[in-house]
């Protein structure tokens, strides 16, 4: 009897210390937000994660508005303005991330090697310091805005069942999405911090219109620039847009496009379907971005303890390996690449040919043998970015004319 009265004063203690593992909450899109990396870092960190991926301009407005709904962000440094003035973010303290010193010059001094372009706009480097006067710039401190952690370049995919292959950096050209002869069969992301770069890019490549600075374009050019694409598509020239990855991938799929400005993950996908996607290494450089991993404002104790053990698992190794199979980079490459294959590093890190197939993040062979990844090697195209994801200072006038082209 005494034993048994032992056990029932004992239960609820058990289920006590089982419930109490800290929860933290990740609000993101589908780019990071992936099953198979929540159930990963359960089992590693011994903490219960929930995510809650939506669209890039959702998740934005749930985090700028609300920092009660987060422990952590995840989405990309264009972002990171609008929260820091909306103040739901919070400085990371370097000295609590254990992989800092191996986070490469990409993010901390804006070049991957001497010989790379910086990029216009708002290359990372120029966010990611906490300043003592309270803004953000790249003098070193001991706070940051963001964990830097996966980042890639973006242009554009096209079917080259239907496109004739280009040659990477030589005629594969961001003035494509405005060729005539694809009229009807182009899609833009509907985005307008990213899209709007997308369609500037082609604009200028066809010699339509130039730029002061297109990475903070003025509302003269602004009007100019959409003035053009309103007429594109009036002559429907676009299929349409895209607000998830899943979407482009099925207008590719289905045939209704067969050239559209596109993310890493969906190439993987198309290919990994037999559709013959080609990521284009445009001639005029890539539009480039950086994951950010941003600390709400409300988040403290227990739960931020968990948060930056989220964050450190994030540099650890394996989150890197895996998200290098849907052709995203991390900011520690050399941690992951013991747990990736020869050919994997060969092929996603160094520009080399594959030797075997290559599987995607979904399991499909993504990559065959003898394939090259678009633009080369790691190295090579982030020496080539043209322009970064940017909130510029005309952002509010810019989301009026989007949504003018959108509704044309």
């Amino acid at each position: 009897m005494a034993a048994g009265a032992a056990a029932t004063l004992a239960f609820p203690a058990i289920i006590s210390a089982r419930n109490s593992r800290p929860t933290i909450r990740v609000v993101g899109t589908h780019v990071t937000l992936q099953e198979a990396i929540r159930q990963k870092a359960e089992r590693d960190l011994g903490i219960n994660i929930e995510f809650y991926p939506g669209g890039s301009a959702e998740v934005l407005l749930k985090a700028s508005t609300d920092p009660s709904a987060f422990d952590l962000y995840e989405q990309w440094s264009n972002s990171l303005n609008v929260l820091w003035q909306a103040g739901t973010i919070q400085p990371i303290e370097i000295s609590k991330l254990k992989y800092w010193s191996e986070i490469n010059d990409l993010t901390k001094k804006g070049r991957i090697s001497p010989a790379a372009r910086i990029g216009l706009g708002d290359a990372p480097y120029k966010l990611l310091y906490a300043q003592s006067d309270g803004s953000l710039g790249s003098n070193p401190t001991g706070q940051i805005s963001f964990l830097p952690y996966v980042h890639n370049v973006d242009s554009f995919g096209y079917n080259s069942a239907v496109i004739p292959r280009g040659i990477p950096y030589q005629t594969e050209s961001w003035g494509w999405l405005l060729d005539e002869r694809y009229a009807g069969k182009v899609a833009l992301v509907n985005e307008p911090t990213i899209g709007l770069f997308d369609a500037a890019l082609a604009v200028k490549a066809r010699g339509l219109m130039d730029f002061a600075d297109m990475g903070n374009m003025t509302r003269a050019e602004l009007d100019e620039l959409f003035k053009i694409l309103v007429s594109y598509k009036k002559r429907g020239h676009f299929r349409g847009v895209w607000t998830s990855v899943p979407q482009s991938v099925a207008l590719m799929r289905s045939g209704e496009v067969m050239i559209e400005s596109m993310f890493s993950p969906a190439v993987s996908a198309l290919n990994g379907m037999g559709t013959p996607c080609i990521y284009a290494a445009p001639k005029e450089g890539y539009r480039a971005w950086q994951g950010v991993m941003c600390l709400s404002s409300q988040s403290t104790g227990e739960r931020q303890e968990a948060a930056y053990a989220f964050m450190n698992w994030w540099l650890s190794g394996w989150p890197g390996a895996f998200i290098a199979r849907q052709g995203y980079y991390i900011a520690n490459p050399e941690r992951s690449r013991h747990l990736m294959s020869a050919s994997e590093w060969d092929y996603w890190y160094d520009g080399k040919a594959a030797s075997e197939p290559l599987r995607g993040t979904d399991g499909r062979i993504s990559v065959q043998p003898g394939e090259v990844r678009s633009g080369g090697s790691y190295i090579k195209r982030f020496e080539n970015i043209a322009v970064w994801n940017t909130v510029m200072d005309s952002y509010e006038y810019s989301l009026l004319k989007w949504n003018e082209f959108m509704m044309a």
